[in-house]
Protein backbone atom coordinates (compact mmCIF):
# COMPACT_ATOMS: atom_id res chain seq x y z
CA UNK A 1 0.00 0.00 0.00
CA UNK A 2 1.22 3.47 -0.73
CA UNK A 3 1.25 5.83 2.23
CA UNK A 4 1.92 9.55 2.07
CA UNK A 5 5.13 10.63 3.82
CA UNK A 6 6.27 6.98 4.08
CA UNK A 7 7.92 6.58 0.68
CA UNK A 8 11.08 4.76 1.84
CA UNK A 9 9.03 2.43 4.06
CA UNK A 10 6.47 1.55 1.39
CA UNK A 11 9.15 1.20 -1.29
CA UNK A 12 10.98 -1.32 0.89
CA UNK A 13 7.75 -3.33 1.27
CA UNK A 14 7.34 -3.46 -2.51
CA UNK A 15 10.96 -4.52 -2.88
CA UNK A 16 10.40 -7.44 -0.49
CA UNK A 17 7.50 -8.71 -2.64
CA UNK A 18 9.61 -8.60 -5.79
CA UNK A 19 12.63 -10.11 -4.05
CA UNK A 20 10.39 -12.94 -2.82
CA UNK A 21 9.27 -13.67 -6.37
CA UNK A 22 12.78 -13.54 -7.82
CA UNK A 23 14.30 -15.71 -5.09
CA UNK A 24 11.42 -18.16 -5.47
CA UNK A 25 12.32 -18.66 -9.12
CA UNK A 26 16.03 -18.92 -8.38
CA UNK A 27 15.71 -21.38 -5.49
CA UNK A 28 12.75 -23.57 -6.52
CA UNK A 29 15.02 -25.90 -8.54
CA UNK A 30 16.72 -26.71 -5.21
CA UNK A 31 13.36 -27.42 -3.51
CA UNK A 32 13.66 -24.22 -1.46
CA UNK A 33 10.28 -22.53 -1.21
CA UNK A 34 10.43 -18.76 -0.85
CA UNK A 35 7.24 -16.97 0.20
CA UNK A 36 6.45 -13.78 2.09
CA UNK A 37 4.10 -12.75 4.85
CA UNK A 38 2.84 -9.21 4.37
CA UNK A 39 1.45 -7.90 7.63
CA UNK A 40 -0.86 -4.94 7.89
CA UNK A 41 -0.99 -2.58 10.85
CA UNK A 42 0.34 -4.46 13.84
CA UNK A 43 0.83 -2.88 17.23
CA UNK A 44 4.60 -3.04 17.47
CA UNK A 45 7.05 -0.80 19.27
CA UNK A 46 7.50 1.19 16.06
CA UNK A 47 3.75 1.91 15.92
CA UNK A 48 3.17 2.90 19.54
CA UNK A 49 3.52 6.64 18.78
CA UNK A 50 0.87 6.24 16.06
CA UNK A 51 -1.41 4.29 18.37
CA UNK A 52 -1.16 7.03 20.96
CA UNK A 53 -2.12 9.79 18.49
CA UNK A 54 -5.90 10.16 18.24
CA UNK A 55 -5.92 11.28 14.59
CA UNK A 56 -3.44 8.69 13.35
CA UNK A 57 -5.06 5.92 15.37
CA UNK A 58 -8.48 6.74 13.91
CA UNK A 59 -7.05 6.64 10.38
CA UNK A 60 -5.42 3.24 10.95
CA UNK A 61 -8.45 1.74 12.67
CA UNK A 62 -10.76 3.10 10.00
CA UNK A 63 -8.59 1.57 7.26
CA UNK A 64 -8.89 -2.03 8.48
CA UNK A 65 -12.03 -4.10 8.05
CA UNK A 66 -11.60 -5.45 11.60
CA UNK A 67 -11.22 -1.87 12.91
CA UNK A 68 -8.29 -2.71 15.17
CA UNK A 69 -4.56 -3.20 15.27
CA UNK A 70 -3.23 -6.68 14.71
CA UNK A 71 -1.46 -8.48 17.55
CA UNK A 72 1.83 -10.22 16.87
CA UNK A 73 0.49 -13.65 17.82
CA UNK A 74 -1.92 -13.37 14.87
CA UNK A 75 0.95 -13.75 12.40
CA UNK A 76 2.10 -17.07 13.84
CA UNK A 77 -0.55 -19.15 12.06
CA UNK A 78 0.61 -17.87 8.68
CA UNK A 79 4.25 -18.58 9.57
CA UNK A 80 3.44 -22.09 10.81
CA UNK A 81 1.44 -22.77 7.66
CA UNK A 82 4.27 -21.65 5.36
CA UNK A 83 6.77 -23.74 7.33
CA UNK A 84 4.56 -26.83 7.12
CA UNK A 85 4.05 -29.50 4.47
CA UNK A 86 0.64 -27.95 3.82
CA UNK A 87 2.46 -25.21 1.89
CA UNK A 88 4.68 -27.58 -0.08
CA UNK A 89 3.33 -26.31 -3.42
CA UNK A 90 3.49 -22.63 -2.55
CA UNK A 91 6.40 -20.74 -4.01
CA UNK A 92 6.69 -17.05 -4.75
CA UNK A 93 3.47 -16.35 -2.90
CA UNK A 94 2.57 -13.38 -0.77
CA UNK A 95 0.37 -14.20 2.20
CA UNK A 96 -1.38 -11.09 3.48
CA UNK A 97 -2.29 -10.89 7.17
CA UNK A 98 -3.71 -7.42 7.53
CA UNK A 99 -7.16 -7.38 9.14
CA UNK A 100 -8.66 -6.31 5.84
CA UNK A 101 -6.31 -3.35 5.25
CA UNK A 102 -5.90 -4.17 1.55
CA UNK A 103 -9.54 -5.25 1.13
CA UNK A 104 -10.82 -1.70 1.59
Amino acid sequence: MGLANRTPYTASKGAIVQMTRALALELAPFDIMVNAICPGPFLTEMNIPIAESDDARDIILGATALRRWGHLHEIQGAAIFLASDAASYMVGSVLTVDGGWTAR
